[in-house]
């Protein structure tokens, strides 16, 4: 019964993780064009602490709705693969703003979504 419950909020959890992470695939990729191509200051845009926060949010939400997934059924290929993601978001920040950064994360911010993906093909919710 209590997996009745949280079933939708899973589902809604994995599609809000997938938005997340098009979302910060788009702006990685914002942020070195605008800064390197049009040579803006970068301010707001290039700060640390959006990636920081993005990454907390891929943290919880994948935590629960890809943990949960794997711990309930056994699923562990969406957990492997977004574990994956996840550090290659966190050594993004570790790397100077530029390229190598929204490589790092833009293939991390991939990976997350394949796993949120795979978590819905899995739960059929």
């Amino acid at each position: 019964m209590f997996e009745q419950f949280l079933a939708p909020i899973r589902h809604r959890l994995d599609r809000i993780g997938i938005a997340i992470s098009g979302l910060c695939a788009v702006h990685c990729v914002a942020t070195v064009v605008l800064i390197s191509g049009l040579g803006l200051s970068g301010g707001l845009l290039a700060s640390p602490e959006i990636h920081r926060v993005g990454l907390m949010l891929a943290v919880i939400i994948a935590a629960f709705t890809i943990g949960w997934n794997a711990l309930q059924h056994r699923a562990f290929a969406s957990l492997g693969i977004a574990l994956v993601g996840l550090s290659f978001m966190a050594s993004g920040l570790f790397v100077p703003h530029g390229p190598m950064e929204a490589v790092m994360t833009v293939i991390g911010v991939a990976l997350v979504s394949t796993g949120h993906i795979l978590n819905l093909r899995r739960c059929h919710c």
